[in-house]
Order: C-alpha cells, then sequence, then structure tokens
C-alpha cells in the first residue's frame, strides 16, 4: 500500500505531543504510515549497532513484556542496524505499534535492508523525519535525528552502548527534555555494555533487568499509595537545594498527581529551558520522577 506523505507542524493537532513540548523540536515532521495517536506509555529503544545475542535476546523480552502487560505501547527506534532494528521487529512481531525516526527524506529507506521493517511499520505505526524528500542519509542528520526519538517518548532506554556512540547521544537529549533514561547493565569486561554501565555509574540513567523495573519505575502498574510524611522530608532537603529547585519541590509537593512542565513554567515564569535543566538535576537526586506526557512528581 502506498501512503502519502504528510507534513506537520507544532500547532498541528496530529504532530507528536510530547515532542511539541521540548525545545529544539523540529519546525515540521514529515510523516507516513498509520501513525496512532500515542495516548499509552511511549517507550524509545536505542543501542548499538553491533549488539551481541545477549542485546538482542533482551530487547525481544522487553517489547514481548512490556506487551504483555501494558497492552497499550508505541516503540519507537530509528531504524538502524543493530538493537534498533531488533526493537522495530520485536514490535512488529507482537502486534506493537512502532515509529521509526529516520534521518533523511522518506523517498528512501536507509539502510535499504530494512525496506521491508519500514513498510510493515507503515501499516501499524510509521515512519517519520524532519528532512524533506530527496534529504541524503548525511552522518551530521543522525545527530539531529536522535532528539525526535527521545522527545517523542515517555522513557527512553539504552540496551547496549560501547564507551562511545550514537545511543549515548539519544541519552544527553533524553535527559535534557527531563525524560526517564533507563539501560540494561553489562559486566564490566562486556564491551558492549560499557556505555551502559557509565550511564548507571554516574546516576544518569536507573538500572533496569526487565521490563517490571522499568513499568514500576514509570508507575505503569498498579498505582501505590503516597501518603503522609511528605513535608517532613522537604523539610531536610531544602538547604542543598537552589532557589528554583526549591520552588519546583515545593509545587510538585502540593500537586498530588504531579504536574506539567508547561504548568511549572508558566507558574514560575521563567524559561522553559531553565525549568527543564532543574528538574533533570532533581530527578538525578532522586527527588522528582517523570511520568508520560511531560508530567512529574515528587517522589514521596
Amino acid at each position: 500500500m502506498i501512503y502519502p506523505l504528510r507534513v506537520w507542524r507544532p500547532d498541528d493537532e496530529a504532530y507528536p505531543h510530547r515532542l511539541r513540548e521540548c525545545p529544539h523540536r523540529p519546525a515540521q515532521l514529515f510523516a507516513k504510515g498509520n501513525i496512532p495517536p500515542m495516548d499509552g506509555p511511549v517507550v524509545a529503544i536505542v543501542g548499538t549497532r553491533q549488539p551481541t545475542e545477549r542485546g538482542k535476546e533482551l530487547t525481544e523480552t522487553l517489547v514481548r513484556e512490556l506487551h504483555e502487560r501494558l497492552g497499550s505501547l508505541t516503540i519507537v527506534s530509528g531504524g538502524a542496524y543493530g538493537i534498533d532494528i531488533a526493537a522495530h521487529r520485536a514490535a512488529l512481531r507482537y502486534g506493537v505499534p512502532t515509529i521509526m525516526v529516520l534521518a533523511h527524506g522518506l523517498d528512501r529507506i536507509y539502510p535499504y535492508q530494512h525496506t521491508r521493517e519500514a513498510e510493515e511499520a507503515m501499516v501499524q505505526g510509521g515512519i517519520v523525519s524532519e528532512y524533506p524528500e530527496g534529504t541524503e542519509p548525511f552522518a551530521t542528520n543522525f545527530l539531529q535525528r536522535n532528539r525526535i526519538i527521545a522527545g517523542m517518548a515517555d522513557a527512553v532506554v539504552i540496551v547496549e552502548s560501547k564507551e562511545r556512540g550514537g545511543s549515548l547521544n539519544t541519552a544527553r537529549w533524553a535527559k535534557g527534555f527531563g525524560r526517564a533514561l533507563f539501560a540494561f547493565p553489562g559486566r564490566p569486561s562486556d564491551i558492549p555494555s560499557r556505555g551502559c554501565n557509565d550511564l548507571i555509574r554516574t546516576g544518569q540513567a536507573k538500572l533496569i533487568n526487565s521490563a517490571d523495573d522499568l513499568i514500576e519505575a514509570m508507575e505503569w502498574g498498579e498505582r501505590r499509595a503516597a501518603k503522609g510524611g511528605v513535608q517532613t522530608r522537604l523539610i531536610g532537603l531544602i538547604e542543598g537545594l537552589t532557589e528554583t529547585q526549591q520552588e519546583i519541590l515545593e509545587k510538585l509537593q502540593a500537586a498530588e498527581d504531579g504536574m506539567h512542565i508547561n504548568l511549572l513554567v508558566q507558574e514560575m515564569g521563567i524559561p522553559y529551558g531553565e525549568v527543564a535543566s532543574e528538574i533533570v538535576m532533581l530527578e538525578m537526586q532522586g527527588l522528582v520522577r517523570a511520568l508520560p506526557g511531560g508530567i512529574y512528581r515528587f517522589v514521596r
């Protein structure tokens, strides 16, 4: 089936609402396929282009278990060799909507070996790019593309990554956007996992071993009551925080269901980038948790 090329701008209803919230969002997004509204959880899964068999198995199992436990789910990745295409293939295998974010015009698929997966993705998801048709897959495009992968997701999962690689660039975008970042650990001797281990060691990513760990961290399962003790804990934490961080925590403390970052920006009257940066610092300290849709909650 031939799908028409659509062009979305940030003020269009079809423009992915999570991405719309982000600074550096694309001024236009080209799309093909049956892209769902993405009302449920959206998980970006990325990693090395040279994965181990373990990495491919982790990807397969993660997608399958998320599908079994959540039902409503969208998988986002970059359509590249390795972990990216493993995530797309797993999603297609289990009937999960998947979106390929490409680094070139949508009149071609790169690498061409993934044409079949792209065609199948358009049936139950789609392909998107910020680049008009005719744009070649230049190397610099891929790093820019990674911000879209991170911006479209509620959570970003790094399955395997060496000390350097595109997935670490995606991780930096994720943290800058206030997205929850997760990584699977590997042994110290595992070269394909050294980037993941560094993210975990430095506190940038949370360690997960399974879909259950991700679901629990994102509070996508049964919501646990969290009552009492909030003010006592806040009083003990205030001294080490900046004024902006204190104000963010106070507002989140008062909002039992959390607050959208745009509402925080509006109520505080300071630039989006400053609020997003402070939230990242609070999240790294374990004081704030990112929830789906740009919502943040104080960790009680």
